[in-house]
């Protein structure tokens, strides 16, 4: 919802050119939401969900604080100000979901290391 508001915001404002970041951001969300939803990551084993959603969290902060910057610095309009602060909370939102994710990776990438030796010692 927060990338959403900020994509809006972008196109209301003189800062448009960084319409873009936000959308993308948008739409990765709500797929690996509706991956999830319906549990496409229990399908698709071949896939790594928690390392593909922390990806997205990592680059999405990183993305955001860096347009955030530019928009407040470079643009005067309240629109570009509005996105600039949207996306200051998206990078701390993006930040804790990053710790989250972090953790949840972490668990996931054990599980994989402790049952790969004892699909060997069974074989």
């Amino acid at each position: 919802v927060l990338s959403f508001i900020i994509f809006i915001c972008y196109i209301a404002s003189l800062a448009a050119s960084f319409m873009m970041a936000p959308l993308l951001e948008f739409l990765l969300a709500l797929f690996l939401f509706f991956a999830y939803a319906s549990k496409l990551n229990e399908k698709f084993k071949g896939v790594h969900w928690p390392l593909a959603d922390f990806l997205r969290c990592v680059t999405a902060a990183i993305i955001y604080f860096a347009i955030s910057i530019a928009a407040v610095s470079k643009y005067n309009d309240g629109a570009s100000k509005a996105a600039g602060v949207f996306g200051f909370a998206a990078t701390i939102v993006f930040a804790i979901d990053f710790y989250i994710t972090f953790n949840d990776l972490v668990t996931f990438l054990k599980q994989g290391s402790s049952d790969s030796p004892e699909g060997r010692k069974t074989e």
